[in-house]
């Protein structure tokens, strides 16, 4: 029987561990020491990953927030509608609910009501994982609401390369806007850029 190494045990569990969970001066050694190699990266106090996981981008959403979905600046990756890269995973839930987060990844969540989780959300597959995700036209609306909070600039953004794509929906996209009680800013939005 083999002895099992700190590595080991971090591939188990997803490919981080915190420092507190840490047992043995023999364990604390070898976080050390594969933080010293590279095969560690400390993210941030008490919390280290195995590089490798960091290259997987895409997590469980489902295992880590049940019932929650990938939005804004995850979306805005994802479909390409914008450049930047986000520092963290979006993912809406609903209003008053409570949930405790994992150290790692780091996730941002938006509080939306129930109605608004109804509509606008598909399921595809990404890395490897079945994932709940607005679609192209919620994400455009999400934008749109939440422009003062992402900025004027990445919210022009995402609406002139929406309206580049070949699989636009105009209709359905003015409908989610109905929805959401966003048409006459959505209107003026697309009136200045069309």
């Amino acid at each position: 029987m083999r002895n099992i190494t700190i590595i080991d045990e971090i591939q188990k569990s997803g490919g981080f561990i915190k420092a507190s969970e840490v047992k043995t001066r023999g364990e604390y050694e070898q976080l050390r020491r594969a933080t010293e190699e590279g095969t560690l990266l400390r993210l941030r106090n008490g919390v280290y990953v195995e590089t490798s996981a960091l290259a997987n981008n895409m997590v469980d959403v489902e295992r880590i927030v049940p019932g929650g979905v990938l939005c804004l600046y995850s979306a805005f990756t994802h479909y390409g509608l914008s450049t930047q890269v986000p520092s963290s995973f979006c993912i809406a839930i609903e209003a008053k609910r409570k949930l405790r987060l994992p150290d790692y990844p780091i996730i941002d969540l938006y509080y939306w009501k129930k109605e608004n989780l109804g509509f606008g959300i598909t399921q595809k597959e990404l890395s490897g994982y079945v994932v709940r995700i607005t679609d192209l036209e919620r994400t455009v609306c999400d934008a749109v609401k939440y422009r003062n909070k992402i900025g004027l600039d990445v919210c022009g953004e995402v609406i002139d390369n929406y309206l580049k794509m070949d699989t636009r929906n105009i209709s359905l996209l003015n409908e989610y806007a109905g929805r959401l009680r966003l048409r006459t800013i959505l209107t003026k939005y697309l009136e200045t850029r069309l």
